[in-house]
């Protein structure tokens, strides 16, 4: 029998390989990731980029150690048993070295592709229960609304099984993760009032949270000049003051601020400029070595078991160094 995951460790410290990433420096980055001792490398899936499948293969065949996390792979856009064969392959070739986040997609992009159902928490919580059977070498569920794998089993399984997260954020989603996935992933921005809000949402279901998964996205930069790195994340952050992200600004102590001033912004690019400075601080990791690691131990103490930094400004491998510099002080993995 597969074996089952342990109790997620606290305190690991993660990458965004970003999607914009040129192609010649994914496996680059993903290497130089290690090498500076970050925990996990997390490959995303955004329509009209690169596949989260794709990319998470080769990353994980360039590294020796490191934990690839997928964030995030669209219910609607996947068969949930070409999924599991998908996914239980690359964890019996890399044991232990996997996690899968699912999610609903962004509703735009998922419109356009033709694959938005009538009840995305529907799909999910079917999808999520199929994956997770399949994927310990059980059969198929019984059909439900949209997930049609009755009596189908995968005859090569992992021995260590793959950890199935959620990436959601709406509190309904968030509070079937207890009952059907192993953890939780949220976007950016992850600051530690969302992630309180977050697992209070999760915890509904089960009346805990223990135990689960909890991994979280931010904007990063770290430099010795506070005011620089605050000003690299900016245009990282233009996109917050939207409805959709409604969920991480609501718990923050200045969310009526923060809705009127983008209110009084003409665009999105002016309203993430001119945020003052302590905002930022708030919504990214931003700031000296020192700084960036009192952010990333703020998230770990609301409950996060992996903070993942995704860095910002134009060269994205130049800037792992730096990143890494908000480590705890650990050996070089050579």
């Amino acid at each position: 029998m597969p074996e089952t995951q342990a109790t997620p460790a606290r305190g690991r410290v993660g990458v965004l390989l970003p999607r914009d990433l040129p192609a010649q420096d994914v496996l680059p980055y993903a290497r130089r990731a290690e090498e500076l001792g970050f925990d996990e490398v997390w490959v995303v899936e955004d329509l009209g980029w690169r596949g989260g499948l794709a990319q998470a293969g080769p990353v994980l065949a360039s590294t020796t150690g490191i934990t690839v996390g997928i964030g995030i792979l669209p219910a609607g856009a996947r068969n949930v048993c070409f999924a599991a064969m998908e996914l239980a392959t690359l964890a019996q070739l890399y044991p232990g070295r996997l996690i899968a986040g699912i999610g609903h997609g962004m509703p735009g992009w998922m419109r356009q592709a033709g694959a938005w159902p009538a009840s995305p928490l529907s799909l999910i919580i079917e999808y999520t229960r199929a994956l997770r059977l399949l994927l310990r070498g059980e059969p198929g569920p019984a059909g439900g609304r949209y997930v049609r794998c009755e009596g189908v089993v995968l005859t090569q399984t992992p021995g260590i099984v793959p950890p199935v997260i959620l990436g959601v954020r709406g509190p309904r989603s968030q509070a079937v993760v207890g009952e059907v996935a192993d953890g939780l992933l949220l976007a950016e921005p992850a600051a530690p009032a969302y992630i309180t809000a977050s697992l209070r949402n999760l915890s509904t279901a089960t009346g805990d949270a223990g135990g689960h998964e909890i991994v979280t996205y931010d904007a990063a930069a770290v430099d010795d000049d506070e005011d620089a790195a605050v000003a690299r994340v900016r245009d990282a952050l233009t996109a917050i003051g939207d409805p959709d992200w409604a969920a991480h600004i609501d718990p923050l102590p200045f969310a009526a601020q923060l809705r009127e001033h983008r209110a009084s912004c003409a665009d999105a690019r002016r309203f993430a400029r001119t945020m003052p400075a302590d905002w930022i601080r708030h919504l990214a990791i931003a700031g000296t070595p020192g700084q960036a690691r009192e952010a990333i131990e703020a998230r770990h103490a609301a409950g996060a078991t992996s903070v993942v930094l995704a860095p910002a400004g134009p060269d994205a491998l130049a800037s792992l160094g730096s990143l890494a510099r908000a480590l705890e002080p650990r050996p070089l993995n050579r």
